[in-house]
């Protein structure tokens, strides 16, 4: 279907729509409303996949965009529309990049699972990624002398590691992102990179003989913390798909839709990383606490991340 057959096929339902945004709200046929508004959605995602011309994207992002603030007006701004931001569009715009999400976690996960096994059969590994001085401060997090599981002698209280969390994993994620604009080169390189810190710290801690403080203590809060640097990762992957193919768009225009689309991907990830930030500091680190405990409450996170971003709570 051309563009213009495109138009002709749908524009009157796209003219019904801009019709009815000019009425107020209480006067709007529900049903009527809502199938206009899902069918220009699903009209929008099939423009873009196809790179039809800008006039085109640009109405109907337009249309999509006012009817949406109807069909999720609380108020311009306040709490019960980031909470809708959050649990909704968020959980759908993921599963609408489903494919970059996949890349994403296998450049991640991939590098940490081989190199993790290597680094335990042969520790020395470890000193490609990082210094022999700090992998040294590994031993000493996750070693019998260690005061506090997974922080260094002196790092502080618990409000003060988790503010370092916060920034220290969305500095990460940022990294991830913003770096797709070259290409994707940048987010594949990060998150290369990180997986093979992830896996070599795993491996190197496990060939010491410390997995036993370890492996709890990263449980938990890394349901959060991975997912949410594998989600940065895929939309940094999405700007560098726009900007290497960019379709009939002009390659700025690509890349401003990529933008504005994978915003709600990295602020849903931030939020996730917070979550993740205070369950290390608080939970995570915690020598009161039984591994087993750990172990099942991590069981839980995975899950309950998984189902978040699998069911929708909302029709897409």
């Amino acid at each position: 279907m051309t563009p213009l057959e495109f138009e002709a096929a749908h524009g009157a339902a796209w003219g019904e729509l801009e019709s009815l945004l000019t009425k107020p709200p209480h006067e709007l046929e529900p049903q009527r409303f809502l199938a206009l508004y899902r069918a220009s959605c699903e009209h929008l995602a099939l423009a873009q996949a196809r790179g039809f011309p800008d006039p085109v994207i640009e109405r109907l992002s337009r249309l999509t965009a006012t009817a949406h603030q109807i069909v999720y007006r609380q108020s311009d701004v306040g709490v019960a529309r980031v909470i809708a931001a959050l649990l909704v569009r968020f959980p759908a715009r993921v599963r609408q990049d489903r494919r970059y999400v996949a890349v994403a976690a296998l450049l991640l996960m991939g590098p940490a699972l081989v190199f993790g096994v290597a680094v335990q059969a042969h520790p020395e590994l470890l000193y490609s990624v990082v210094k022999p001085a700090v992998a040294a401060t590994f031993e000493q997090m996750y070693g019998p002398s260690g005061q506090a599981i997974g922080r260094i002698r002196g790092a502080g209280s618990d409000w003060e590691m988790f503010g370092y969390y916060v920034e220290n994993n969305i500095g990460i994620a940022f990294q991830c992102y913003v770096t797709g604009i070259a290409c994707g080169i940048g987010s594949v390189l990060f998150l290369c990179f990180n997986g093979l810190l992830i896996g070599g710290v795993a491996g190197f801690v496990a060939a010491r003989g410390y997995g036993g403080a370890f492996f709890p203590f990263i449980a938990t809060h890394s349901a959060f913390e991975l997912t949410a640097i594998v989600l940065s990762g895929a939309a940094g992957l999405r700007l560098g798909h726009a900007v290497l193919a960019p379709g009939r768009r002009a390659r700025v225009t690509a890349l401003q839709s990529a933008a504005r689309e994978t915003s709600l991907i990295v602020a849903g990830a931030a939020a996730m990383l917070v979550v993740a930030a205070a369950l290390e500091a608080f939970w995570s680190s915690a020598p009161w606490v039984a591994p087993a405990a750990k172990y099942a409450f991590a069981a839980f996170c995975w899950i309950l991340v998984t189902l978040f971003f699998v069911r929708p709570l909302h029709a897409d």
